[in-house]
């Protein structure tokens, strides 16, 4: 029985992306009798060709993408070169759980309310610059999408700094640093010369996830990006939600278009590792040692600080933009408070939230009874992880979302689940089984193999002992890694809108819905909502076994060894 699990959970992960892309690529090229495409043709393409602007979008996609993924890994490479060990490197890791809580669309809008011309903080230099009403600056939306970047940036900070702190303890860190100082190196560059190229090899999948959500994503972009022209992906959302059906076979064309986006993305920054590596080994053996390198230092820590900062200052200001009453340029207060908008709102605010749960809730249910599965299998069977089971896991996170999206909606109309609950349950389970996957798996395989050789020992059958002894060890692992899940499913905009035909209203799909209103106090209602269902759950998963455990402190932590995923 244990070994369908892993089946299950390939067919879960790999079966939607396979068919969706198929179900992608034929329409691309003019096959899809449903709408008439009885034959190839290269008419899709021609059409998707002939778009204005359409290698602006392109160049925006793919340099944004790239742009913000050397960001990001730069910033956190950076700071655990420099602050490794440390009391700042400790402060931000326990920081981690509420910012990655927090869905990328909330982090948008706060960033936005922060750097808008008429933001926060245009309202903080005000009174300094003499300015009564918002200076004229293109500073959201901007034609290069440099607002977009860093609102990628703020938010793939701390993912790619989770898994370097799962990648760490295999590197024997601490010991690495103590001979590369015996040896006279600086802390960075000692860092950068003997850990690096040990810890990089195991984030490289991570990084190539991050790259394929920053070269097509849509929430972001919709919200921080360029609109004259948008981001590809923006435009194929676009595209396919225009009443004129015949616009799906460019859709599809788009697609596959940015699929191929995506790879070149890929290759290029493979290209670049090789480059980098060449150049990295000449320098590993040049002798310099850069001891006096405390101003990099204090850089890798503002940047990290900054990049924390603006995700939390943004959900400040989001919170009182939801209970602010008039709030005129340039005070930096709102006039006055008021629960009026919440109490006008909480009809259609709770059934955003019962549609949120309600989708949400069974996708993690079952990704966390597949994972554990799987995991199980794998200690009764002795099996060993393999990298191209990790590939398979990183698919769905390394193929762009709008890329396989409308042909998976085609595909659920073929079998007759098109704009149910059902298939909007499935296809968010496609992306939370890998987080899932990645936050449970460290834990389950730390956990000391003694306790189940004695309960066997003394008896028990393998499955009480899943039960009764590895269960209940890993409680705070499971309960995180349900939290994990469930932000992720909160966070799922495209998925639900293209799938749920729009008959599905979340939280998420409201929140990017009024950002083209610019209504700040319906945002940023929306926006607290989006982030409240995920730290709820976080909350709970440290405050359950808390309270359940509070005579067996060893129970209450047993989940969180072995591994930094489960944070």
């Amino acid at each position: 029985m244990l070994r369908l699990f892993p089946i299950l959970t390939l067919v879960f992960m790999v079966g939607p992306v396979t068919a969706g892309l198929i179900g992608t690529f034929l329409p691309s090229f003019g096959i899809l009798p449903a709408l008439g495409g009885d034959g190839a043709s290269l008419d899709p393409w021609r059409a998707l060709l002939a778009q204005p602007g359409l290698w602006q979008s392109v160049r925006l996609s793919l340099f944004n993408g790239l742009a913000a993924t050397a960001i990001s890994v730069a910033i956190v490479m950076l700071f655990c070169a420099a602050w490794q060990g440390t009391r700042i490197f400790r402060a931000v890791q326990r920081l981690l759980s509420p910012i990655l809580s927090v869905p990328h669309a909330t982090a948008a809008f706060g960033l936005a309310f922060l750097i808008a011309p008429s933001g926060w903080m245009a309202r903080l230099v005000a009174p300094f610059m003499g300015w009564d009403r918002p200076p004229e600056l293109a500073i959201l939306h901007d034609p290069l999408g440099i607002a977009m970047v860093i609102g990628l940036v703020t938010k793939e900070i701390p993912f790619l700094f989770l898994m370097t702190l799962a990648a760490l303890p295999q590197a024997d860190t601490e010991r690495t640093a103590q001979v590369t100082a015996s040896l006279g190196y600086g802390r960075i560059t000692g860092w950068f010369k003997a850990t690096l190229p040990r810890i990089y090899p195991q984030i490289r999948l991570p990084v190539l996830a991050v790259l394929a959500y920053s070269t097509s994503v849509v929430d972001v972009a919709i919200i921080l990006g360029p609109t004259t022209p948008a981001p590809l992906a923006v435009r194929i959302l676009g595209w396919l939600s225009d009443p004129d059906l015949a616009k799906r076979f460019m859709a599809s064309s788009g697609a596959v278009l940015q699929l191929a986006l995506v790879l070149i993305a890929m290759a290029v920054w493979l290209s670049a590792e090789k480059i980098i590596g060449v150049l990295g080994r000449r320098a590993m053996v040049d002798g310099r040692r850069l001891a006096h390198d405390g101003w990099l230092r204090h850089v890798g820590a503002g940047l990290a600080i900054i990049a924390v900062g603006a995700v939390i200052l943004g959900l400040v200001v989001l919170f009182m933009w939801s209970i602010a009453g008039f709030w005129a340029f340039p005070d930096i207060l709102p006039r006055n408070f008021s629960l009026r908008l919440w109490g006008r709102e909480f009809g259609a605010l709770g059934d955003s939230l019962l549609v949120t749960l309600m989708i949400g809730v069974p996708s993690v249910l079952i990704a966390v009874a597949l994972v554990l599965g799987c995991l199980e299998n794998e200690v009764r069977r002795g099996l060993r992880r393999h990298k191209a089971v990790m590939w398979l896991i990183y698919l769905p996170l390394l193929v762009p979302q709008i890329s396989f999206m409308f042909g998976l909606q085609v595909f659920f109309t073929l079998i007759g689940l098109e704009r149910t609950l059902t298939s909007v349950v499935l296809v968010h389970l496609v992306f939370v089984l890998p987080y899932v996957f990645l936050s449970l798996s460290d834990p389950f395989r730390a956990l000391d193999p003694r306790y189940g050789q004695t309960a066997l020992c003394l008896g028990a059958s393998p499955t009480r002992v899943f039960w009764q002894v590895r269960l209940p060890l890993l409680t705070r692992a499971v309960l995180t890694a349900m939290a994990v899940g469930l932000a992720v499913t909160v966070g799922q905009y495209l998925p639900t809108l293209l799938i749920g035909a729009g008959r599905f209203a979340t939280v998420t799909t409201e929140a990017v819905a009024l950002a083209a209103g610019g209504d700040r106090r319906m945002i940023g209602i929306y926006g607290l909502l989006q982030m409240l269902l995920p730290f709820a759950g976080f909350a709970f998963a440290l405050l359950i076994p808390a309270v359940v455990f509070a005579k067996r402190r060893g129970m209450g932590g047993m989940g969180d060894r072995g591994g930094n995923n489960a944070t």
